[in-house]
């Protein structure tokens, strides 16, 4: 008799994506309307973190709604209820869990992006309008630099820390993470004492990405590392100080949850604690209730709500 053909499992479907892009033009599906869209965000998050500041720094209060989630979801599949039914409206029975961010058009009460890169571009280039004390967060003819600071955040960065504090991994593995944590910081340092923001003489994008990146380093990934790692770390003053400088501003230290973060990284985390977590860095909180000092010397003050209904579209 002839062999039976090997049984296969088939494969389970990805969950869809969701890159829609919001247009200049009033033909196109997603066109840029003031309070047509919605943000749902969840502060305890990174991605969403990112989103607030940069929100807050465009004054789109009144062009663009927020709407804040729980720092924890509460769905057993890591999602939140209360997305439940934008996603179950923008793919049928979609089988991934409902996470943030998410913009959301309140016109179909469907999701226009999930993707944290694209809703960062889209709030910058086609919300809010030009104004004269609203910081440019993405010059033309820094888009090298920006790559450079997104590498040195993502993978330098979080990606080293997290591999640094695994404690399934063998010691050399964690030190050769660590290495390269700490010569990213360094790379850091010589830059942050030259000069008030790491990409230019203004606070730009990529500000907000590594202020987030050094929350979610001391906050997070700090509690997994041991205590000379984490003297080590802290052993950058140029770096930190910047970080308890934009702390001060507005529209950093107002949206940060330490209790949030902390309740979502318990909730998550399956990892074993080290005695670096008994080292903090920084204490976020007394530099937030400081908070009335400008960022820096060539700041502005905190901008006024931009006009409702501009937009940067030609």
């Amino acid at each position: 008799m002839p062999a039976a053909a090997p049984t296969t499992t088939p494969p389970v479907p990805s969950p869809p994506s969701f890159r829609g892009r919001i247009s200049c033009d009033p033909n196109s599906g997603y066109h840029a309307t003031p309070r047509r869209y919605r943000l749902h965000l969840s502060l305890s998050c990174p991605h969403c973190l990112r989103i607030a500041i940069t929100h807050s720094l465009l004054a789109l209060d009144e062009t663009l709604p927020v709407v804040l989630l729980p720092a924890v979801p509460d769905l057993s599949d890591g999602g939140h209820s209360a997305l439940h039914p934008l996603y179950e409206a923008s793919s049928h029975r979609y089988p991934g869990p409902a996470v943030a961010p998410v913009l959301s058009d309140s016109w179909t009460g469907r999701i226009v992006s999930t993707h944290t890169p694209d809703i960062l571009s889209d709030l910058a280039g086609r919300f809010g309008g030009v104004c004269s004390d609203r910081p440019v967060l993405h010059p033309r003819g820094a888009e090298a630099e920006f790559d450079a600071v997104d590498h040195l955040c993502t993978s330098l960065i979080g990606e080293a820390a997290q591999r640094a504090g695994q404690a399934d991994i063998d010691a050399t593995a964690r030190y050769t993470a660590l290495v390269s944590l700490l010569r990213a910081l360094g790379s850091l340092e010589w830059r942050l004492a030259r000069q008030d923001f790491v990409v230019g003489d203004e606070m730009t994008a990529a500000d907000v990405q590594l202020w987030v990146t050094l929350v979610q380093l001391d906050t997070v990934h700090r509690l997994h590392l041991d205590a000379s790692a984490v003297q080590r770390i802290a052993d950058h003053p140029h770096v930190w100080s910047y970080a308890r400088r934009l702390a001060a501003h507005p529209a950093f230290g107002a949206h940060l949850d330490l209790a949030g973060i902390a309740r979502r990284h318990h909730a998550r985390c399956r990892g074993l604690e080290a005695a670096g977590a008994a080292v903090q860095i920084l204490d976020w909180a007394s530099h937030i209730t400081d908070g009335a000092a400008t960022p820096s010397r060539n700041s502005a003050q905190p901008h006024q709500a931009l006009r409702l209904g501009s937009s940067n579209c030609a």
